[in-house]
């Protein structure tokens, strides 16, 4: 195999794997187990929580999972309780309805604080916890279980070498990769080496199954399947992705003991990459190896893309992330490499102005935007029919892919510190 197919295979491996709950508060938890667990106890005195504006817009409206409640506060607090540190992005999987309660009354006696923090990191949280005097730090910054130093009474337990502790952003840096050379490894390499990212698909139909069958959020695919059934929709290709997509998002932000698949450290991104590309492998008789190579263009292709932005920001990942998905299902139609890089200059024309106002109920609702857009785009490109050369859009999908990166990372910033302070008013 080729050696840069080795870095693909390790890119994929570092930022697509199992999350429960969504990233940003589940950075606290994360933080907050790894604190009290370098403590030695099971309840602490105190917890502080320092966060940056980014990671305190996605926590502020979405449940964490297991405990019924919304916020920073819980999610650190249950995370102190009864998170386990060595479980990761699922760290709150085994929680128990009486440390939910004891989280709670933490924070009711005043013992839990939550601010934001000025850093010029995008995902940045800090956690202080105290136990009969002595005090534990972790501080968690670059990904969201990314620990970069511990502090015990003060004195230093650990550093992260900086080699190991890279910015998300950066992860494709110095990586002899663009879209053709993705599409070249999807389709080429050996199934039994890829065959891993089929685990995206069981965890994420799974999420869509539970918002299918539960009340959560706002419902959107429940409300898709009754309109369905009373006629007002019909039961076709794009409405089913749409629905079951948009009812995966559902669950998770509504907050489901669920894992999702997720993707650069968004469970909703890992939805909108891995749903509508198997449906439409369901949709065209496709089996586990097509299926999985185009899983495979999917993520890699979505990863690829936001490398070029910042992890956190005012932009709608789930935009490019369904090019990226939009991309793959057109490979699975039997369409062209020019085909595929059509489907994905169609998808960031349509919906690249979709903004990022937090991490809440109605992320379904964009889930389902991006994703109804993927479809379009995809029937477009599979009739020859491309955006090229207007806007943002450049002729090549490789200067397309730039512009957006220059368009998040230079032009956003002062819309998100808007979106921040509107939020947090």
């Amino acid at each position: 195999m080729k050696q840069v197919w080795h870095q693909y295979i390790q890119i994929i491996n570092q930022v697509v794997k199992p999350a429960l709950g969504c990233t940003e508060p589940i950075a606290a938890a994360y933080g907050a187990a790894e604190a009290v667990k370098q403590l030695g106890c099971t309840l602490p005195d105190s917890l502080e929580v320092y966060v940056s504006d980014n990671l305190y817009k996605n926590s502020m409206g979405v449940f964490v999972p297991g405990t019924g409640k919304i916020g920073l506060a819980i999610s650190a607090a249950a995370g102190a309780v009864g998170g386990d540190a060595d479980a990761g992005l699922e760290v709150l999987s085994g929680i128990l309805p009486e440390q939910v309660e004891q989280a709670q009354k933490l924070i009711d006696d005043g013992k839990v604080s939550v601010q934001r923090t000025v850093t010029d990191e995008f995902i940045y949280c800090c956690v202080i916890a105290k136990y009969e005097g002595r005090e534990s730090l972790v501080k968690i910054c670059g990904g969201h279980t990314l620990i970069v130093e511990k502090r015990l009474d003060g004195e230093i337990s650990y550093t992260a070498e900086e080699s190991t502790a890279p910015a998300t952003s950066s992860i494709c840096e110095g990586v002899d990769i663009d879209v053709a050379a993705i599409y070249d490894f999807a389709t080429q390499v050996e199934f039994e080496h890829i065959e891993f990212i089929l685990e995206a698909s069981d965890l994420n139909s799974r999420l869509s199954v539970e918002g299918m069958t539960q009340s959560y959020g706002l419902e959107v695919g429940r409300t898709m399947k009754k309109s369905i059934t009373d006629g007002i929709l019909a039961d076709d290709l794009l409405n089913k992705i749409v629905m079951h997509t948009a009812a995966a998002s559902d669950a998770r932000m509504g907050g489901a003991t669920l894992p999702a698949m997720s993707n650069f450290g968004s469970g909703n991104q890992g939805i909108a990459a891995t749903l509508p590309v198997m449906i439409t492998a369901e949709h065209y008789g496709c089996d586990d190896e097509l299926l999985a190579r185009a899983l495979i263009l999917s993520h890699l292709g979505a990863i690829y893309i936001k490398s070029y932005y910042p992890p956190l920001s005012a932009f709608c990942g789930n935009t490019v992330t369904s090019a990226a998905a939009s991309m793959a299902m057109v490979y699975l139609a039997g369409g062209s490499f020019e085909q595929s890089c059509y489907a994905i200059q169609n998808v960031i024309s349509d919906s690249s102005g979709m903004v990022c106002d937090g991490a809440k109920a109605s992320c379904a609702m964009k889930v389902s935007t991006s994703s109804c857009a993927a479809v379009r785009a995809f029937l477009m490109a599979m009739n020859y029919r491309s955006v090229s050369g207007q806007g943002i859009i450049a002729k090549d999908v490789e200067q397309t892919i730039i512009n957006i990166g220059q368009m998040i990372s230079h032009g956003m910033p002062s819309t998100d510190s808007t979106i921040i302070n509107i939020m947090s008013a």
